[in-house]
């Protein structure tokens, strides 16, 4: 019996948004190309009411770009945080703060 192989597809990647401000610097050295981050719905934000957070573990590393977090934001809000896979892509500490970890948002493939 053939089995058939269980991929994920990328759907988009970014920097995170806001990795300045918020607990990034603490957890830089634990983050490595592939390390398993979390979304989740920040419905408080004063700045932006589709906002979605990024963790490491318990650590808010920041948040999904403005511009890209729509779509992200209503499959939360839908109740599906479970067809994402989020990972850290790259890690560039010389960098300035905003574009010192880049993460690829995939989308989980269970055929």
């Amino acid at each position: 019996m053939e089995t058939k192989r269980k991929s994920n597809r990328q759907y988009f990647n970014c920097h995170i948004a806001g990795f300045s401000h918020w607990e990034g610097c603490l957890v830089i050295n634990e983050l490595k190309p592939g390390a398993k981050l979390q979304l989740e719905r920040d419905i408080h934000n004063p700045f932006d009411p589709r906002a979605v957070a990024i963790y490491y573990g318990d650590t808010k590393l920041g948040y999904i770009p403005k511009n890209q977090n729509e779509d992200v934001s209503i499959f939360l809000d839908m109740g599906h945080s479970d067809i994402f896979d989020v990972r850290v892509q790259s890690v560039s500490p010389d960098n300035h703060p905003e574009s010192q970890v880049r993460v690829a948002v995939f989308i989980k493939n269970n055929l």
